[in-house]
């Protein structure tokens, strides 16, 4: 038997920087066979600079300027880890790192930061509640198109005047201008403007401000900012509808206490990119300062950076040969956009300013985009003729496969052990109590660990959750691939935390498990849980019922999607938000329904008609009013669905009435789901207040038909 390839180390990025995307597309084609690579970023994708006067001006939409990170990853290989990192614990080998799930301390054999800078001024007074700093740019990418949309009096003050804060004022004013307003725009700063450029390429900049009536207020100090104006030194006020940060980018403040060696607070590094300090961490872009001959912060570097930086990551895993030193030019090609389709290039002294240099721009920014967006297509997993297999519920055995085995096992003849028909939940009679007990594990889809793990534990929750109980103890059953032992003790620690929290916040307990390695990642748990009532099964609808689903559908196809490179990077994170998210809160407020289950492998449709099936009665269900994940209906038009859609299907084609034609969506009924959303049939009094009891929790729930008269059917309308 051919021996699997050994993990044996940790290589974090921190940051989604452009020499870091680069570097993604370049590992994915040539991976590192004994290295773990992970990515840390806050969100799934990270904006590209060169084109965001672009975007600001009105050229682009935000969509062109947006670089995947989380399709980059899985092109690599590599676990995207959504937060931020805040500390880095050097004598620990550990990153610290703030996520919406709370702190997660992240091991790392070798780290490398392309965390960029940041143009927030906390030294001003009232910046941080009243103006936005041009970077982090996704945040100010956001909070401009949402000023666009109620743009007031179109005042916009731009502080700071290098080449970045004339570009941004020079597109504001040319966005505003396009609405329709005759914008006031306004560039302060407490020196001269413009300072690192040429005197040719300044004097044409200048003339094109006061051309396009923007003012320049040089050597001119910022005191505070109060709400709508900013306050300049000599008292003066200058009153604004949207403020922005442009000058002085800075480091991150966390990077004041790595203990590494600094340079007016960036990150001093040698000729092979890696920090002065410590052997084990990189760093690049502009959040580094190039010891050997600095140099601008200019994203032309970053790029110029990446097979250097890859060459030397691949050298410091081996070890052995010493790194190959980055020579970066001297100087290059600057390009300024004017607001409108016209650019100011300089290199060398020579100037020009035409349209044609705004065309030679958009020429090699949508080239860069493209380099990170056209991406081999994913190799399938197994045989060439076979569709690729879906990981999460989209894994598992066809429902008519399991039925067919399940009718094959004999009835419990312990009085205290009740199966009841359709659960996948057997309950037990202890003195005083029922016990439910449930097992459920997945095939990874996503390399990030402790997320797998919440979704892991939420989805084997579901059936105890569907059931009414009140979740007790849990068994993890973790399957990892080979790697070597410090490797397993951080995805063990991983993965178990994770889990624990899941269950610690529903008052139960993680209290052991099995563990082994194999071809991929698997996690499973079996789960405990008490009710001191007879548990709430499939059998107990009653017509008139209302129907209530807690959570939106679409996860089997989004997965799907996600493997073949094909989803949005948004979408693939609502799904794993959703996914992640327990249901305590609506099993607890749904605890008193007829009939409950949760909605996972079979789909809406299948879990469903077994509601049906065990009530002896029929449903009725409003496609319309199902909620869909974001992207799903767009992916079920492109025909895109999971290797289980077709089984789940054909098992119910007999007892379903779709719409003639039925729309894309209602393929949507029969999408496995993982960590789906509880399916409740409660008197139709009650709807109304629990969807909106329900909906001020936070869940998308929606009352989506009725139970009614019959025998087994689901009629959707």
């Amino acid at each position: 038997m051919q021996a699997l390839p050994s993990l044996t180390k940790d290589i974090v990025l921190v940051g989604g920087g452009h020499a870091h995307a680069l570097l993604l597309r370049r590992l994915g084609m040539s991976p590192i066979a004994s290295a773990r690579l992970t990515l840390i970023n806050p969100g799934p994708t990270a904006p590209y600079t060169g084109m965001l006067p672009g975007h600001i001006a009105g050229h682009y939409p935000l969509d062109a300027l947006q670089i995947d990170l989380h399709r980059l990853a899985r092109f690599a290989g590599a676990r995207l880890i959504d937060g931020h990192a805040t500390a880095l614990d050097r004598e620990a080998g550990e990153l610290v790192v703030q996520t919406t799930a709370g702190i997660r301390r992240l091991g790392y054999d070798i780290a490398s930061l392309d965390i960029g800078v940041t143009s927030d001024m906390p030294q001003i007074p009232g910046f941080a509640e009243h103006a936005c700093p041009a970077k982090p740019l996704g945040a100010f990418a956001t909070r401009w198109q949402s000023f666009t949309e109620s743009p007031g009096a179109g005042r916009v003050v731009v502080i700071g005047a290098g080449v970045a804060g004339v570009e941004l004022a020079m597109a504001a004013h040319h966005r505003l201008a396009a609405t329709g307003l005759s914008p006031k725009v306004a560039l302060v700063d407490a020196g001269p403007a413009l300072a690192a450029l040429g005197g040719s390429a300044r004097a044409r900049l200048f003339e094109t401000l006061r051309r396009a009536g923007i003012t320049l207020h040089e050597h001119a100090a910022v005191t505070r900012i109060d709400p709508g104006e900013v306050v300049l030194a000599e008292g003066r006020a200058l009153p604004a509808d949207f403020i922005i940060g442009a000058g002085g980018a800075r480091p991150h403040d966390w990077i004041a206490t790595t203990g590494l060696a600094l340079e007016n607070g960036f990150i001093r590094i040698g000729e092979g990119l890696r920090t002065l300090t410590d052997p084990a961490i990189f760093a690049v872009g502009d959040c580094a300062h190039f010891d050997p001959s600095p140099r601008p912060k200019a994203g032309v570097y970053a790029v110029r950076a990446a097979p250097v930086l890859e060459e030397n990551l691949r050298r410091a895993v081996t070890g052995g040969k010493p790194l190959r030193p980055f020579r970066p030019q001297r100087d290059y090609l600057k390009l300024v956009s004017l607001g409108e389709k016209s650019a100011l290039g300089e290199k060398r002294g020579l100037t020009a300013a035409a349209p044609w240099v705004w065309r030679l721009k958009d020429r090699i920014d949508r080239r860069f985009m493209q380099k990170l967006t056209d991406l081999p297509q994913m190799a399938p997993d197994g045989p060439s003729d076979e569709p690729m297999l879906c990981a999460g519920c989209g894994a598992k055995i066809a429902p008519t496969a399991l039925k067919a085995a399940l009718a094959d096992l004999p009835a419990p003849e312990r009085d205290d052990v009740v199966s009841l028909p359709g659960d996948d939940a057997a309950i037990l009679a202890m003195e005083g109590d029922w016990q439910v007990i449930t097992t459920d594990h997945l095939r990874g889809f996503t390399e990030d660990l402790a997320l797998m793990s919440r979704i892991a534990t939420v989805h084997a929750l579901g059936d105890i959750w569907a059931m009414g109980a009140r979740p007790q103890a849990a068994l993890a059953s973790v399957t990892l691939p080979r790697m070597a032992p410090p490797l397993q003790t951080r995805s063990m620690r991983e993965v178990l935390a994770a889990a624990s929290e899941v269950l610690r916040a529903e008052g139960a307990e993680l209290v052991g498990g099995h563990s082994s390695m194999g071809a991929e990642v698997q996690l499973g748990f079996t789960v405990t849980g008490l009710r001191t009532e007879f548990p709430v099964g499939l059998e107990n609808a009653q017509v008139g019922d209302a129907l209530i689903l807690t959570k939106p559908v679409g996860t089997g196809t989004i997965l799907a999607a996600d493997m073949r490179g094909a989803a949005r990077a948004e979408w693939v994170g609502a799904a794993l938000a959703s996914m992640a998210r327990p249901q305590g809160g609506p099993a607890r407020l749904l605890a008193t329904a007829h009939a409950m289950t949760d909605v996972t492998g079979f789909g809406l449709a299948g879990h469903l008609l077994a509601i049906c099936e065990a009530s002896g009665v029929s449903a009725s269900l409003k496609l319309g009013a199902v909620p869909l994940l974001a992207g799903a209906a767009e992916l079920a038009t492109r025909g895109i669905r999971s290797t289980l859609y077709s089984e789940n299907r054909a098992a119910v084609a007999s007892r379903i009435a779709l719409p003639a034609p039925a729309p894309p969506e209602a393929d949507l009924l029969f999408d496995p789901q993982t960590a789906g959303g509880l399916l409740a049939a409660v008197p139709p009094g009650r709807a109304s207040k629990l969807v909106s009891e329900l909906q001020t929790m936070g869940f998308p729930a929606a009352r989506i038909g009725q139970i009614t008269a019959g025998a087994p059917f689901l009629t959707v309308n």
